[in-house]
């Protein structure tokens, strides 16, 4: 499998004081990547890093073999922030049309991908209903069809998981593998090192600015991971 990600040390500072410090990992296509991390490790400033919403000191970062990120590689990927900013006087329906939009697609067949969409988030009931009236479980169901309407070929995801019980937890697990299946590649922040165990193929840990383990095979992982998880961290 080829890298469809190359990060090649990340230098990053804020307010004079560096936060990320030589941060290295590459993922390869049609993978489930877990970005796993302790409390104040700077892991979402380093998602951003990548997507080019803030820009690094130093480094080098390749998506899909570019250097940088053009129209053609936007395209390509999608991002779910931790916190979903969502437009409240919008139905469902309405927010994942205004999100096809950006990607100056054809409208052939729009009504049927959005109804699918509704159904794999287990929203095909809410779709007419206005976002203000969607609970916070809903809003992160909802945020996550929009993170996938551009069928990407990588999608970065902040917290997918977070705050959800366990029935919508499986649900989006289920959906995250069946993007890998269709040859998505899936990098994700999480601390919810469960959820990493049973999905994900490689990891990396960010402790403390900067990368303390990178592309390990979960497989190949001894025990459970929240024992590997603890044993890098004390090391460091």
């Amino acid at each position: 499998m080829k890298n469809i990600l190359e990060v090649e040390k990340i230098n990053k500072f804020l307010d004079k004081k560096q936060i990320l410090f030589d941060v290295s990992f590459s993922v390869k296509e049609a993978e489930i990547y877990g970005f796993i991390w302790p409390n104040w490790a700077w892991k979402t400033t380093a998602m951003k890093a990548i997507l080019g919403l803030i820009k690094p000191e130093s480094g080098v970062i390749k998506i899909f073999w570019n250097n940088w990120i053009n129209i053609e590689v936007k395209k390509q990927i999608w991002f779910m922030p931790e916190n979903t900013y969502l437009y409240k006087y919008l139905t469902g329906r309405e927010f994942l049309k205004f999100n096809w939009k950006f990607f100056d697609l054809t409208w052939k067949n729009l009504e049927k991908i959005i109804d699918e969409l509704l159904v794999k988030v287990w929203l095909e009931d809410d779709g007419d209903k206005l976002l203000k009236k969607y609970s916070k479980w809903m809003l992160q169901r909802i945020g996550l069809a929009q993170s996938i309407i551009n069928k990407p070929k990588l999608v970065f995801l902040d917290e997918p998981m977070s705050g959800l019980d366990p029935i919508w937890r499986k649900m989006v697990k289920d959906l995250l593998v069946e993007l890998k299946q269709n040859g998505t590649t899936v990098f994700f922040n999480t601390h919810i090192l469960a959820d990493v165990e049973s999905i994900c193929d490689r990891i990396s840990i960010i402790h403390k600015w900067k990368i303390i383990v990178s592309g390990k095979e979960v497989s190949e992982i001894k025990g459970w991971l929240e024992e590997f998880f603890i044993e890098k961290v004390s090391e460091k």
